[in-house]
């Protein structure tokens, strides 16, 4: 089995063209198709080998970092202070992918090629090593079979570390920091450094460093909150001397410069990550059960851990007893212990243990904690539940245990033989049993069997001493390395359907650095305080998105659902994940800021482009909120803007009009708190066989159901004219100028300091005679899919070749987005849809294989118009209320949110409409609509992308020609309910 990646997701592209816009203005590379001689663009020939080479000024790259800032609506850089970069991604959007195709990018557009990845530790180096071997394949297709060279450095292996200075090819060395931060720079030290910093024979008397040194490398730092948290850890990143430095993580501690920021917030309201949903497992009382564990035996003693209670607090505390013993009293008068004896102590070596009320504990041995085996039990059930939906459709369900000891998993007799722990125990009695239940037979070709071999099910992957001893770590010491490498290398075996593995048990080891797509339930088992895995820590292991047996994303977001089983409240795991959440990632829910608004944009139909709100009047609208008392003294919503939002009654000043619904919709955002749903309020939604069945929804159906192709006729001579046009009247652009100015000191005083005059200001033209013109034709081809004969047509016609001469960069730049504009209209216009035939349509028995669950209070309304029992939408302030109106107005007949797999192709990707509904008109007229509804009425206000799949979609149902209206987009219900009785 091989991952397949998918190369077009917007939110990896926006990351992605953030970092490379950092260089805008930065020499292109030479194409293939063109002859120089000398150094390439962004390489620099060196004593010791090739490194990469800046040409911008600090202010250039400032420049760009704001405008980036600005279009991605984060707070604006006034000083540049170092060339170090943050890029923050939450955890299963694919950071990895990113940067590792940001290096194919940079060197694709400016020739920059020697990378080192710096990582905090084996888990995350093993990683990021797994990625390049499987993602090689994929980027090689994608960029035309450009080389990349990888290694893990290995103070070993330095011929490595030579080869990475002297090569031409795409170079990347993964390095972890503890590799190259110690005594880096002390001679008298130098017994103690690592290897890197030591001067070798091996390298003709040089220290390793200074071949990396020497190429000016771009350092990605992956976890940098891990990475360089302390002086000499930064000082050591110095070292390497880095052209600049890219910061990605999903937990920040340090900000410079950000430049992209996708947050727990924006992948779970995006659906980028399986949504989340909290089982609480627990009992109404901590320690309400006869907790008993032997922890040593002595002769005539033991030492025997029970729930104490002291000064009215229970603490779960060891204690010493002997033969005879009252537990009631040992535990500080506990009414669960009343009448539990100490009736026997044996301290013969190998038979140790004690005899507690006919139990028989041996060492590490317990009279049962119900808690925890009802925490693994609806784990089990939990899975299985799972795997009868999707083991049809091809998806592997993998759960994973969090443990706080290795022994309570795996332990050792006296001669070092491993037997299982407690909770392999429970496991495996809790597994057998359940499988037996009738509703899971289907699973299993033959129970007793499948019974028989349940070892083979679950496996823990833990460190181990040299002895090969399982052991406690904290998941950052050198016994973690084999381990680490077993899991990474492992990840698609663990993915098949073959592989009889299924539930996970770890203390540390998939702490960081290891997730797997198909992790669908985590279950903490918490044997007293002190975990070292947070709350997001956990749910990190299993946000990515599952993959089928064919390696291929799964789209279907029902499919998608992380269960997290907690011993603690609903309530108590919300309020914890979002205090974590703000604590790592500085997240503040509910906070809006200066820059908050500045991305948002309108869709101008003049010009065809998105119009942003910039900065300036961003921070003018939090100015008039504040002004208005919707923010407090810290910049958070008050619940004056919570409620206005949620009534409608929120009027924005007119000179942000254009950009009302973007705001809104941007501001619903930021007040809501984090999407994790309640599991114990989980039902399974029902088929309603009365309307599903019903003439009026048939005849609905009848109406919606055919399916279409779609073709483009595309002119080819009428882009070149547009496009020629387009060109020929764009502004001039002018040669790159250098303005030189002289002031004079004017006056100075106490209270206004030195004020200055203007004496003179001259401009002058300014042309890098040195600088190859880079490959047009090339570049214009990859930013618009075009042919070089349709480019190179384009570019004879338009007459302003002289431009480019003056400015390379701004001559592309702006001549792209006048095709892509031209191609965008054109396409548009030349869409036509067909329908297939009678016989191609989605049958209405497909409903009968829809598999939904609800969250009661949540996402979920009751209906009785609808093919199912309850109607889940995603929106309470738009799609909940069309709901609720449909349900209730008596002119609606029947109504449908249509399922994920009513699909209509178009030319910008599928399209999912939202409803479809029968509705009369004066008690009379039966009207078929399928209605779109979005934050806005107002197409303008929607995203190029939203209102192309719309207007394809009304050219679908035209084609098919069944009497059907499509409406949309629509955001008021009632308004949508007098239209149609207008």
């Amino acid at each position: 089995m091989k991952l397949k990646f998918i190369s077009d997701l917007p939110y990896q592209r926006r990351a992605i063209d953030s970092v490379v816009g950092i260089f805008k203005g930065q020499p292109m590379k030479q194409s293939n198709f063109t002859v120089s001689y000398g150094e390439e663009a962004g390489m620099l020939q060196t004593d010791l080998g090739v490194g990469n080479r800046l040409e911008l000024t600090e202010v250039k790259v400032l420049r760009n970092v704001q405008e980036i800032q600005v279009k991605n609506g984060l707070a604006k850089s006034e000083t540049l202070d170092g060339m170090n970069f943050t890029v923050e991604m939450e955890t299963g959007t694919g950071k990895t992918y990113v940067y590792l195709r940001t290096i194919y990018e940079l060197n694709r557009k400016y020739g920059f090629s020697k990378f080192v990845i710096v990582v905090p530790s084996v888990a995350i180096r093993e990683g990021v090593h797994k990625s390049l071997e499987v993602t090689k394949q994929h980027f090689t297709e994608l960029y035309d079979r450009t080389p990349l060279e990888y290694f893990v450095y290995d103070s070993d292996k330095l011929d490595q570390v030579r080869n990475f200075a002297t090569a031409t090819a795409i170079q990347v060395m993964i390095i972890n920091i503890d590799a190259f931060r110690k005594s880096f720079d002390d001679p008298d030290k130098e017994d103690k450094s690592n290897l890197i910093h030591r001067a070798n024979d091996r390298m003709n008397g040089y220290r390793p460093i200074e071949f990396i040194q020497q190429t000016n490398p771009i350092v990605i730092i992956d976890e940098p909150q891990s990475v360089d948290t302390t002086p000499k850890s930064k000082e050591a990143i110095s070292s390497l001397h880095p052209l600049c430095t890219l910061r990605y993580s999903a937990t920040h501690v340090e900000t410079y410069n950000m430049v992209y920021r996708l947050d727990a917030v924006d992948a779970y309201n995006e659906k980028l990550v399986k949504k989340i949903e909290v089982m609480s497992v627990r009992s109404e009382e901590d320690h309400n059960l006869p907790y008993m564990k032997l922890i040593e035996v002595k002769p005539g003693k033991a030492k025997l851990e029970l729930d104490v209670e002291t000064r009215g607090k229970v603490k779960r505390t060891a204690k010493m007893v002997k033969n005879g013993d009252d537990l009631f009293d040992v535990s500080g008068g506990r009414e669960l212990y009343r009448n539990v004896f100490v009736e026997q102590i044996d301290w013969t070596e190998g038979s140790e243990s004690i005899e507690v009320n006919g139990n028989r504990l041996a060492i590490g041995g317990h009279v049962q904690d119900d808690l925890k085996r009802y925490q693994i039990r609806k784990t089990i059930e939990e899975h299985l539940d799972k795997e009868l939906q999707l083991k049809p459709k091809g998806i592997k369900v993998l759960s994973l245990f969090f443990i706080d000891k290795v022994a309570n998993y795996r332990d050792y007799d006296r001669n070092g033989r491993p037997v299982p722990g407690m909770y392999a125990e429970i496991f495996e009695e809790e597994y057998s049993k359940l499988i037996r239940k009738p509703k899971y037979r289907g699973l299993f070709e033959d129970i007793d069997e499948e019974a028989g071999q349940v070892d083979r099910i679950h496996n823990g992957y833990f460190a181990q001493d040299k002895k090969g001893i399982l052991k406690d770590t904290k998941g950052n010491t050198a016994a973690d390395t084999d381990v680490y490498s077993l899991i990474m290398k492992e990840k698609e075996r663990l993915l098949s359907l073959d592989e009889p593995l299924r539930f996970i048990f770890s203390h540390s080891a998939l702490r960081e650095g290891w997730d797997n797509p198909n992790v669908f339930q985590i279950c903490t088992l918490k044997d007293s305080a002190g975990t070292y895995i947070s709350r997001r820590q956990e749910i990190g292991r299993g946000l990515r998105l599952a993959v089928n047996q064919a390696g291929k994303r799964v789209e279907d977001y029902n499919i998608n659902t992380l269960t997290v089983m907690a011993n603690e409240s609903y309530e108590e795991f919300v309020a914890n994940l979002q205090k974590e959440t703000e604590e790592q990632t500085g997240i503040v829910f509910g906070k809006i800021e200066k820059h908050t608004f500045a991305k948002l944009g309108y869709f101008n139909p003049e010009n065809d482009e998105l119009q942003t709100l910039g900065y300036d009047k961003s921070a003018e609208l939090y100015n008039w909120l504040k002004a208005a008392g919707y923010l407090d003294r810290k910049d958070k919503a008050t619940g004056s803007l919570k409620e206005a939002l949620e009534n409608g009654g929120l009027a924005l000043p007119d000179e942000f009009s254009p950009w009302t619904s973007a705001i809104m919709r941007e501001m619903n955002h930021i007040v809501n708190s984090l999407p994790i749903k309640d599991a114990t309020k989980k039902r399974k939604v029902k088929l309603n066989k009365a309307v599903l069945d019903s003439a009026d929804f048939l005849d609905l159906w009848e109406k919606i159901k055919y399916k279409t192709v779609y073709s483009v006729d595309f002119d080819s001579e009428e882009l070149i004219k547009k496009a020629v046009a387009g060109i020929s009247s764009m502004p001039k652009i002018d040669r790159v100028r250098i303005i030189s100015r002289k002031d004079r000191i004017s006056g100075i005083d106490r209270l206004s300091g030195v004020q200055g005059a203007m004496t003179s200001e001259r401009v002058e033209d300014y042309v890098d005679s040195g600088h190859v013109l880079p490959d047009i034709i090339t570049e214009l081809q990859n930013r618009t899919n075009l042919t070089r004969k349709t480019i190179v047509r384009i570019l004879a016609a338009c007459g302003r070749l002289d431009d480019f001469k003056n400015n390379p960069q701004k001559f592309i730049e702006e001549s792209s987005k006048i095709i892509q504009r031209e191609m965008r209209l054109l396409l548009a216009d030349g869409v036509r849809y067909h329908k297939i035939g009678d016989g191609a349509y989605y049958a209405v028995e497909l409903f009968n294989n829809e598999e939904l669950l609800a969250y009661l209070n949540d996402n979920a309304l009751p209906s009785r118009k609808s093919p199912f029992d309850y109607v889940l939408y995603d929106s309470y302030t738009i799609e909940a209320k069309f709901a609720e109106r449909f349900e209730n107005d008596p002119d609606v007949k029947v109504y449908v949110k249509l399922p994920g797999w009513f699909k209509i192709e178009t030319p910008v990707g599928n399209y999912n409409p939202d409803w479809a509904a029968v509705i009369t008109k004066d008690s009379e007229e039966k009207l078929y609509f399928v209605i779109e509804t979005k934050g806005t009425n107002i197409e303008s206000g929607l995203r190029p992308d939203e209102l192309a799949k719309i207007k394809f979609a009304k050219k679908h149902f035209e084609a098919i020609d069944t009497e059907l209206a499509f409406a949309g987009p629509e955001s008021d219900v009632h308004e949508f309910m007098l239209k149609v009785n207008g």
